[in-house]
């Protein structure tokens, strides 16, 4: 196994009172990645974002079903490339279509086959926004009033997701990649659920609702970047999550 460079650069994050009590935020220069494991880690989870969909690029409250635009699908051929290097043992999938369609250009590099699982599909939008114009002054206000549910507790709009709901799925999500007996896991997810994911994992015991938005505004992941997140013991002592790589999109430059 091919380890990172003696000068990779890392920046230590923080410590708080938790079971998620140290970050650990590692970037480097390499443009591909060789799976690095030190002695304390028990696995690895590489997040993908999706490609760009059509719904990202069109004017519109995107709605579950929007499949890849050409753009996304080359986007999706690129990172295929950049993670075929990467000796991962299980892929693992949202079941939307956006989703759907990059895993399915990484099985085409790779042969691994998508199980695909709902803990990882988008936030869920109210249904009466989905394709609708962001000139629709009804679904606008629909979709703002929506917005603050997603940051304040027993708020709920329609039949969209809440801050309770998102965020114990965030968990769910966590604890069935715990619980799978691979050692290095990918993922193909979404851009905010990921975002909720990593903020679980580096906000631990000051995750509340106002640090939870602010990590939402302050963050940003680009259609199929490279996120990873670590889990191991903490100094040999407390099973953790150690965030390790955010939002690397060099395949796209």
């Amino acid at each position: 196994m091919e380890r990172w460079p003696s000068g990779r650069r890392r920046t230590l994050g923080k410590r708080v009172n938790s079971n998620v009590s140290q970050v650990r935020i590692l970037s480097s220069p390499l443009l591909n990645y060789t799976c690095y494991m030190n002695n304390a880690t028990d696995k690895i989870v590489y997040f993908i974002r999706h490609g760009q969909s059509e719904g990202n690029a069109a004017p519109v409250f995107q709605a579950p079903e929007s499949p890849l635009s050409e753009l996304g699908k080359e986007q999706a051929k690129r990172i295929a490339k950049r993670v075929k290097k990467i000796d991962f043992e299980v892929l693992i999938s949202s079941p939307y279509p956006r989703a759907k369609q990059t895993a399915e250009a990484i099985t085409n590099l790779t042969g691994k086959v998508p199980v695909f699982s709902e803990l990882f599909i988008e936030r869920k939008k109210p249904t009466s926004v989905d394709g609708k114009s962001y000139d629709d002054v009804t679904a606008n206000n629909t979709f703002n009033s929506w917005k603050k549910s997603l940051e304040n507790p027993g708020m709920r709009v329609e039949d969209g997701e809440n801050f309770e709901e998102i965020t114990h799925r965030a968990d769910q999500a966590l604890d069935f990649l715990v619980s799978r007996p691979e050692k290095t896991l990918l993922v193909v997810t979404h851009g905010y659920f990921l975002k909720t994911v990593i903020a679980k994992v580096l906000l631990g015991d000051q995750f509340t609702p106002e640090t939870f938005s602010q990590f939402h505004r302050s963050t940003y992941v680009e259609n199929t970047s490279v996120s990873a997140l670590q889990f191991g013991l903490n100094r040999g002592k407390e099973p953790m999550w150690w965030l390790w790589i955010l939002n690397d999109h060099a395949h796209l430059g």
